[in-house]
């Protein structure tokens, strides 16, 4: 398991990376829409968040005192770093067609599949309300399908099949083929993982 150092060194490489870009370029490679010379406002789940540059500390525009868990800050920082040139497919693949995902493939199931099927596997209702407020658009899939544009140019979509008395609750988490070129495995599967964590907080 990463240590907070090893976040720390992380966030700081990506940062000095995007330092030697300005905001203007960040943002047309990303698809930001709001920016600034000093800043890039990105939203993120049910935040938003104020990026400075190019320092890029961090602010959470609803709680500024609040501390943004540097895992987040990690993650948005190598999006930021890695989607230059790449636009999704329309292609959607499971997390062990991701190239290399197969060595975090169980990480992945514990992250995301295990707690959405879980918590959500009896409640289905829940999931809609939650997935809702994420702003995510349901898709015919499942008991229940959902859409989530987590970044601008990664999509994601959860599909939950409801247990019952005869068979126990399943799950996925889809990507869009283009995911590989933009985050690594392991950032994937943190990413589906953050998302079902913050479902988890809404429904509860």
């Amino acid at each position: 398991m990463a240590r907070i150092d090893d976040y720390q060194q992380a966030r700081d490489l990506a940062a000095k990376a995007l330092a030697q870009r300005s905001t203007q370029v960040i943002a047309a490679q990303s698809g930001i829409a709001q920016w600034s010379e000093s800043r890039l406002i990105l939203p993120f789940l049910n935040r938003v968040y104020q990026i400075s540059h190019p320092g890029f500390a961090f602010e959470d525009t609803a709680e500024p005192a609040a501390a943004v868990p540097i895992q987040e800050q990690v993650l948005i920082l190598h999006y930021l770093d890695g989607a230059g040139g790449v636009h999704p497919t329309g292609r959607w693949i499971a997390y062990r067609e991701i190239p290399g995902a197969a060595f975090y493939y169980a990480a992945f199931v514990k992250r995301a599949i295990d707690p959405l099927k879980k918590v959500f596997g009896n409640q289905v209702e829940g999931l809609r309300k939650a997935a809702t407020t994420l702003g995510a658009t349901p898709v015919a899939a499942g008991d229940a399908g959902f859409e989530l544009c987590v970044f601008p140019k990664v999509p994601l979509q959860l599909i939950l099949y409801a247990g019952d008395e005869e068979f126990a609750p399943e799950a996925n988490i889809l990507f869009d083929s283009s995911v590989g070129e933009i985050l690594s495995p392991e950032d994937a599967a943190w990413l589906a993982g953050m998302v079902v964590y913050r479902l988890v907080a809404l429904a509860c």
